[in-house]
């Protein structure tokens, strides 16, 4: 008969305390100790385990809770193997077990949110964060994330403040807007926009859009769908490539409450086209007395072109030309944290701040003091280029991108052996996120190619995948039979060449 000590259940003998070194396995006769299977009863129970010298140095540090939990989790996934003949003798050592415990720990509480060095090409990388945020805005974050702050108070008063007015001065200073007002992300400030201006009780209030324009953006995010959500009904006018101004002017009606443009950010029509500008659309609009919105998506704050980068409209110009409100987000061109801004007349803005739906689509105080002292940037346009990162990145010069790739080369090429083959090459990059979708952006970095053509796609396969396993992953992007990492975005090369060691370990 097996001392009680041994038995899985946790019973024991009264007045037993057994320690790890007492557990003992059975051994059919003739196999080999090595090759000997585990049984259920062979596992310790859960207080025992958690008196191994590993894991109550785990209570201590961790807590009861979590480190029994885990250890609880794993001596059942061993008693399933058990069960099923899998399990080694081996493995219900009590210090292997004691290892495993520690290292479901160390995963559970491991972050899933995790830095990553984005060498693919795309610099606002919409599955990658899309925009770095400013050293400004960080420390501005923890600022007043570390203790209390004037969210909705004001200081001069003492009464009861709006979170609108942290970055409304702000927004009307650089779009030269009347008023402004912002919500979580674009999305929202749209479905917002289209909800409080053709607010009616009659739900069947109609929005004029371009059949060219009606866009869908990540997500399956569809311009019908969020017309839709919002209670309006969407009118089409025009074909896909060609819109003229009698198309608006005719499908005009007493339903009609709003006049929409959309940037069409994310593609571009060529060819035989038309299309009607901000300044005729809101002549159009403003002859009944309605109003004009147009999405800018990715709407930058400054002119682009003169960075030496293709023209992007700016929320300036379409104000400017007539329309009573803009939206655009705050995590793309302009640098700063998710966001949806949305400028225009004062009119305007009061219909869109007052409706029901803006309390639910309010950004938290986190974003929004990110996207005040990212606006602030914005005061020192002659320092732009070295304060916001986006923009940094944008212009960097492909001559300097080379410089790094060229000083990489031969490390990288010694970490990923002799299966490979290291090139420095030209490459052409993206802006990202749905901004200047047809434009690429000279830059430079390593081609990797298999030396052997046969099984070139699994070598490939597995060199991205331990690329990506690294403690800061890299991700490249996969093409033409290479694997290619863009250096446009490595500004520091230090974090990605002290992985090196690490990566050459895995491919050995």
């Amino acid at each position: 008969m097996r001392p009680a000590e041994s038995v899985g259940d946790g019973s024991k003998a009264p007045g037993e305390n057994p320690g790890p070194s007492t557990l003992s396995f059975s051994t059919a006769p003739g196999v080999a100790a090595a090759d000997a299977r585990a049984e259920p009863k062979d596992l310790p129970a859960v207080d025992r385990l958690l008196r191994e010298p590993a894991v109550a140095a785990l209570l201590h540090e961790h807590g009861h809770t979590l480190v029994a939990g885990e250890a609880r989790a794993l001596l059942e996934r061993r008693r399933t193997e058990a069960r099923a003949g899998a399990l080694a003798a081996a493995a219900v050592a009590p210090a292997k077990l004691a290892a495993q415990v520690a290292q479901a720990v160390h995963e559970r509480l491991a972050p899933r949110l995790r830095a990553v060095l984005n060498l693919t090409g795309t610099v606002i990388h919409t599955n990658l964060g899309r925009a770095l945020l400013p050293p400004a805005a960080m420390a501005h974050v923890a600022a007043m994330m570390a203790g209390p702050n004037n969210l909705e108070y004001d200081v001069d008063s003492g009464g009861r403040g709006d979170r609108d007015s942290v970055v409304e001065e702000l927004l009307t200073t650089l779009t030269g807007a009347e008023a402004a007002t912002v919500v979580n992300n674009n999305a929202a400030a749209v479905l917002l926009t289209i909800a409080a201006l053709a607010h009616s009780d009659r739900r069947d209030k109609e929005v004029i859009v371009s059949r060219g324009e009606l866009v869908e953006i990540g997500g399956a995010f569809r311009m019908p769908d969020v017309m839709a959500a919002a209670g309006a009904r969407l009118v089409e006018v025009g074909t896909t490539n060609r819109t003229h101004p009698h198309d608006y002017e005719r499908a005009i009606t007493e339903r009609t409450a709003l006049l929409m443009k959309v940037h069409t950010s994310n593609y571009a029509v060529q060819g035989f086209t038309a299309a009607v500008d901000e300044a005729e659309l809101a002549r159009i609009a403003h002859a009944k007395a309605l109003p004009l919105a147009t999405d800018l998506g990715s709407g930058s704050l400054i002119d682009l072109a003169a960075h030496g980068l293709p023209h992007e409209p700016t929320p300036q110009s379409k104000l400017a030309a007539g329309c009573d409100v803009v939206t655009f987000s705050g995590d793309k061109l302009l640098g700063g944290p998710q966001a949806g801004l949305i400028v225009g007349s004062k009119a305007a803005i009061a219909r869109i701040r007052k409706f029901p739906l803006k309390r639910a689509l309010r950004m938290s105080k986190l974003p929004l003091a990110a996207l005040e002292a990212t606006l602030r940037l914005y005061l020192r346009p002659e320092r732009l280029v070295h304060d916001l990162p986006t923009l940094r990145l944008l212009t960097r010069p492909q001559a300097q991108i080379r410089t790094l790739a060229e000083a990489l080369r031969e490390s990288v090429a010694t970490a990923v052996g002799s299966r490979f083959q290291v090139q420095v090459c030209d490459m052409s990059g993206q802006i990202g996120s749905g901004s200047l979708p047809v434009e690429r952006l000279p830059s430079a970095g390593l081609a990797i190619a298999p030396v052997q053509k046969k099984g070139a796609g699994r070598a490939l396969d597995e060199l991205a995948t331990a690329l990506r396993a690294l403690p800061l992953p890299v991700i490249g992007r996969i093409a033409e039979d290479r694997l290619w990492l863009d250096l446009r975005c490595l500004e520091d090369p230090a974090p990605f060449a002290a992985q090196l060691k690490q990566l050459q370990e895995a491919l050995a």
